[in-house]
């Protein structure tokens, strides 16, 4: 559905040349909901504003479904309203002197196509139940709540019936609270009205809790797409094992002894899961999750054990959150919230080799 070739956008300014996006490739399936997910400054958004038409690429070429919308080579530049697409802004860019109502009905009024008072009414009332804002078309915009006003923005987005849905970080001006019940709003309407959706963030719960599919970027490129349980459980290099926020990543060097994968760190060597970009010899970072470090209070000599000292334990409700000094690194875990421990505290930390992955290094 939406098919993005070699994309490049570079923007000028008078002190310096930022390479945006640099040489992009990426496909989205029909009906698929797709994050594209890094920090700042990666080239999310404006890949996103270059599908919309808001942003003309410098090279590459956009397909959405059978339609170029772009091409460098072809010339080709369709307008924004014709690519047929509904996009939420950041900030919902909704209209604070309209009612609900006329701000649903604003693409229909304003747009190339003509449509009768009927069908206008009835497309905006279909799209505020679809987003369950029946019964608000009256109201001021500015007398919603923000979960409402962010419904506003995807009601106005849909009601022109795109094929693809672009939404720009939509969630990151609400409160936690709201955030996180929010997702699973939208993640079930994007299920129920099976829209092809083309999402961006910078938040890792969003990406992992909402998409099929995730492709994390650095710099202008993409760097790893996959499942969202395989960029969290299996990162491809260091940075996006620590932009996911889901490793202890400790230094070391790959070794292959019989049929086993090891590494060797300064505070042991430990039994791991290979990664196929990694041969033996080479410079490279264990990974495991704090969820899967297993934490011994007394001496325990089976494999992948090194001892620690405790740094910090904080009670936080649901788990122990642990901070253990090992050598020169800090490891972290989380544990059950009914253990108890002590500043000063020597214990024993197991790595479980089924839970240990090797992670190259990023040059």
């Amino acid at each position: 559905m939406i098919k993005v070739s070699n994309l490049s956008k570079t923007f000028y300014t008078e002190h310096e040349t930022v390479g945006a996006v640099r040489d992009v490739s990426f496909e989205v399936a029909e009906r698929q909901f797709y994050t594209l997910l890094g920090p700042s400054g990666c080239g999310k958004t404006t890949i996103l504003r270059c599908i919309a038409g808001l942003e003309q690429p410098d090279a590459g070429e956009i397909q959405l479904g059978d339609t170029v919308v772009f091409s460098a080579d072809r010339r080709v530049n369709l307008a924004p309203e014709k690519r047929g697409i509904g996009m939420v802004f950041q900030s919902y860019a909704i209209w604070p002197h309209m009612r609900v109502f006329d701000n649903v009905a604003f693409p229909l009024q304003e747009g190339s196509q003509r449509f009768s008072r009927g069908e206008i009414r009835e497309r905006v009332m279909k799209a505020l139940e679809t987003v369950r804002l029946e019964g608000m078309e009256k109201r001021d915009a500015t007398q919603l709540s923000g979960g409402q006003q962010q419904r506003l923005a995807l009601a106005r987005a849909l009601v022109g019936e795109p094929k693809v849905l672009l939404l720009d970080e939509p969630l990151s001006n609400l409160d936690a609270q709201l955030r996180a019940e929010m997702r699973l709003e939208l993640r079930e309407l994007q299920r129920r009205i099976r829209i092809t959706t083309l999402y961006v963030t910078h938040d890792q719960i969003e990406a992992l809790s909402m998409s099929n599919r995730i492709a994390v970027m650095r710099g202008g490129v993409i760097v790893q797409v996959g499942s969202p349980r395989e960029v969290y459980l299996h990162p491809k290099g260091s940075f996006v094992a620590s932009f996911m926020g889901s490793s202890n990543l400790i230094a070391g060097r790959l070794a292959q002894k019989h049929d086993a994968t090891l590494v060797e760190t300064e505070v042991g060597t430990f039994e791991c899961t290979k990664s196929s970009e990694v041969r033996a010899g080479d410079s490279v970072l264990l990974a495991i999750q704090p969820v899967n470090v297993i934490l011994h209070q007394n001496p325990n000599s089976g494999a992948n054990i090194t001892k620690g000292t405790v740094e910090l334990a904080v009670f936080s409700g649901d788990y122990l959150d642990c901070q253990i000094r090992v050598g020169s690194h800090a490891i972290f875990t989380k544990q059950h919230p009914s253990v108890e421990l002590r500043r000063g505290q020597d214990v024993y930390l197991e790595l479980p080799a089924a839970h240990c992955t090797v992670v190259a290094v990023d040059t």
